[in-house]
């Protein structure tokens, strides 16, 4: 009788089943946190990259310098956030005339996207599961209406 006592007694084991179970909960909730910082950091990092790199492509003077300030300035958000700026790829699109992206009052449009990498993912994971999630952003800028008269 006093054996089948002490096989019966379930003090202490709160605390183990208590740690168990939040483990369980615990870790999966951290990672989801991990990887929605992530990308919400990516999300703003491309947001950002597009929206200052339409802003100096319309005020510069010529388009050489159109292009080379709007890849400093992708370059700059990207890093500044972490994300490696050479595989982002940028595309700018002008309307009324797609040829010249300098016509008073036109309209320049930079799409700057890129891949955000899951945080501590397995390299052995990537044949059967994306690693990484594609984001993208665009803005639109207009250029002057007094563009070249200075």
């Amino acid at each position: 009788m006093l054996h089948s006592k002490r096989c019966a007694d379930d003090s202490g084991s709160a605390s183990l089943e208590f740690i168990t179970a939040g483990m369980i909960l615990l870790v999966p909730l951290v990672y989801l946190v991990l990887v929605m910082s992530a990308v919400q950091a990516g999300a703003l990092a491309v947001e950002g990259a597009a929206r200052q790199a339409a802003r100096v492509y319309v005020q510069s003077a010529t388009p050489a310098e159109a292009t080379g300030a709007a890849q400093r300035a992708i370059q700059f958000a990207l890093t500044d956030y972490g994300l490696d700026a050479h595989s982002a790829v940028v595309s700018v699109s002008c309307s009324p005339t797609p040829g010249n992206c300098f016509t008073r009052q036109g309209f320049v449009t930079i799409t700057v996207a890129t891949t955000v990498t899951l945080p501590m993912a397995p390299a052995v994971l990537s044949r059967s599961l994306p690693l990484a999630i594609p984001l993208s952003a665009t803005a639109t800028q207009q250029v002057s209406r007094f563009w070249g008269s200075g």
